[in-house]
């Protein structure tokens, strides 16, 4: 079974990560040009190996991404798997749930999502909105309409306990499980915001709400400190990638991306000596055309 693979990011599996605590950049980072080169040759290796990946047609890949808004998770999504086959690919995007998605359990309609064997699935948001956002926001639970009354610590504890045992079913039977969590620091989202209301082009990508959703950033950084520590685990781990500076974040999500598919037993399949001898014959057939 898949197991994640080092990474100065990657959090602990024994629920010791601390938001606080957190990088949202580094000290030295490399030039962007230095970053952008290794972007190049981490999205060149990914197209190798995604196309063996389909070919073998055993495992799936489920890149998962979260973050506060303004860190770069659309623009981390197109320049790290902007050189993947879109028949290998598949992406898929989380907002708010609709009538027929809040009629069934939170995990539903993701599993719907869920990548196929051979193929690389992204989800931009994901169910971890669940103990996140709606954390946040427990107004939002009426609208569920859950049969049983809980107390919020057991609820959130049962969806933490649902996730991390959903995610070792799905590495079982041979889904790779990646996550992201994209660190923005408050100060970075501020000049972001600031960037989409005064350039024209990047108008429409501002919403007010935004800064509603910024006003509850403590309660947001410890949703999602207690999230990942509670759903980092060896065959679905969190990696807390810095989001400062925009070129390391994404070289880096490529690198993880690309070691995690380097670990696995990756080979395109070999004929047996009956496929061997039908590809004589027809060799044959078409040289005698």
């Amino acid at each position: 079974m898949f197991e994640g693979v080092s990474s100065p990011w990657r959090v602990p599996y024994d629920g010791s990560f601390r938001i606080g605590e957190a990088a949202t950049s580094v000290p030295s980072p490399p030039s962007k040009k230095k970053s952008r080169k290794s972007l190049e040759a981490s999205v060149a290796r990914m197209r190798e190996l995604q196309d063996v990946l389909y070919a073998q047609d055993k495992y799936a890949v489920l890149i998962v991404f979260q973050a506060m808004d303004a860190a770069g998770k659309d623009s981390t999504l197109r320049a790290v798997m902007t050189g993947v086959n879109p028949a290998g690919c598949q992406v898929f995007s989380f907002k708010q749930p609709s009538t027929l998605e809040l009629d069934h359990d939170f995990l539903w309609r993701t599993a719907q999502c869920m990548p196929e064997r051979g193929r690389i699935g992204i989800f931009n948001r994901s169910y971890y909105e669940e103990v996140l956002v709606v954390k946040v926001h427990p107004e939002y639970l009426p609208a569920q309409r859950l049969p049983y009354q809980v107390e919020p610590d057991l609820l959130w504890a049962q969806r933490y306990e649902s996730i991390r045992d959903n995610e070792l079913h799905l590495a079982r039977n041979g889904l790779v499980v990646l996550k992201f969590f994209l660190n923005v620091s408050k100060d970075e989202q501020r000049r972001r915001f600031l960037s989409r209301i005064d350039d024209p082009s990047k108008n429409w990508k501002f919403s007010h709400g935004d800064l509603e959703e910024r006003a509850l950033w403590p309660k947001y950084m410890a949703a999602y400190e207690t999230a990942v520590n509670e759903t980092s685990r060896p065959w679905a781990p969190w990696y807390a990638i810095p989001a400062d500076d925009k070129p390391l974040m994404r070289a880096t999500v490529a690198d993880i991306i690309v070691r995690s598919l380097e670990s696995l037993d990756l080979h395109y399949p070999v004929l047996d000596d009956r496929g061997h001898a039908r590809l004589a014959e027809a060799k044959k057939e078409l040289l005698a055309e």
